[in-house]
Parts: C-alpha cells; structure tokens; sequence
C-alpha cells in the first residue's frame, strides 16, 4: 500500500517532466545600463522609458534586450515493431508468447462419480461378522 502512492507519485512526475520538455521557453530581460530593470516570460519586456534617446544618432543608446530561448524537443520519436532488429522482434514475441502462457488453466479433469451417492448403511457389518481393525 505505501509503495502504491509512491508509484503514483513517480509516475505524475515523469509525466510533467515530458511535458516540460516538449514546451519552447523565451525569457526576455531589458537592461538600462548595468541594471536589470525588468524580466518576462512568454512576453515582451517593458522598457524603462529611455528608448527616446536612442532614436537621437548622436548619443548612444544605453538600454539593451537580451532574449534567452530555451528550446524543447520538437519531436518525440517513437519506434515501431517494424522499425526494430530481427532478432528484437524475435525476443519480443517469443517473451510476450511465453508470458501470457503462464496464465492459462489446465484442462478440466472429468470426474465420472461427481453426481453419484453413496447408498445408506443399514446394518454395521464389520459389528455383525465381528472383524475389528487391531
């Protein structure tokens, strides 16, 4: 029973780790200066409002973007029986042959006295031939 949730709980991690690495991540920071002025996930980062400056050609501009892409799987490739080596395919089948002939039953032995009852007993005949197992 404690390794039931255990199980459960190992196999919802599992699941959420595929699924966190199959989604495409973009972290965007904007820089003034040598300041991290701010940060966003999955959206644009706001500016701090210095962006007129760097319209002017004289000055040079002092705010910078840094976008961080973290790119997740784009495919997860999944094999086929076809796909596999000979001798593979050949070790498959013969196991899942033999494991589920484990499970099957043996064959119904017929019993012919099933229905068959004992007649009565009216007279104890080893009391009345006086024969006594010693």
């Amino acid at each position: 029973m404690k390794y039931l949730l255990s199980h459960k709980i190992f196999a919802v991690g599992l699941s959420i780790l595929v699924l966190l690495s199959t989604f495409s991540y973009t972290v965007e920071k904007h820089y003034c200066g040598d300041r991290l002025v701010d940060v966003a996930v999955f959206s644009e980062a706001k500016g701090c409002g210095m962006e007129m400056e760097a319209i002017s050609k004289l000055k040079k501009p002092c705010c910078k973007d840094v976008v961080d892409v973290i790119e997740g799987q784009d495919e997860l490739s999944i094999a086929s029986f076809d796909d596999l080596d000979y001798s593979v395919q050949l070790f498959i089948s013969s196991y899942i042959y033999t494991y589920t002939s484990l499970f099957e039953s043996l064959p119904k032995r017929i019993i012919p006295n099933k229905d068959y009852s004992p007649p009565n007993i009216v007279y104890d005949i080893q009391l009345l031939d006086e024969v006594f197992l010693i």
